[in-house]
């Protein structure tokens, strides 16, 4: 997570609104492990990685929604390692991840 924190801080210095998705669970392969991070911007900027390829296009696609909504997304993916080879990715497995907004740090003024 702390290799995030230079892009949200430039992201949210410039105003922007940013989202977090989170790998909360992996069943079967899958390129990265439950707790990957990856951050996403309000102008679909991205920084981490919770998967790779349309995955990762579908979850910046669901992280604007959640921007514009506030509202937190649970989202699935799934393929089979058959699938997955046919499609030229290098496994399957199915993952879940959470879409959250980053709420703004509190006013720490006196």
């Amino acid at each position: 997570m702390r290799e995030l924190f230079p892009d949200i801080d430039r992201w949210r210095s410039q105003g922007k609104a940013v989202a977090l998705a989170t790998v909360v669970s992996v069943v079967g392969s899958a390129p990265r492990g439950v707790g990957a991070k990856m951050a996403i911007s309000e102008d679909g900027e991205m920084a981490g990685s919770v998967s790779g390829g349309c995955v990762e296009n579908a979850v910046i696609e669901t992280a604007l929604d959640v921007l514009q909504t506030r509202r937190p997304q649970l989202i699935r993916f799934g393929i089979s390692d058959e699938e997955g080879w046919e499609v030229g990715l290098a496994c399957g497995g199915t993952i879940e991840v959470f879409v959250e907004p980053l709420l703004e740090q509190p006013d720490r003024g006196g």
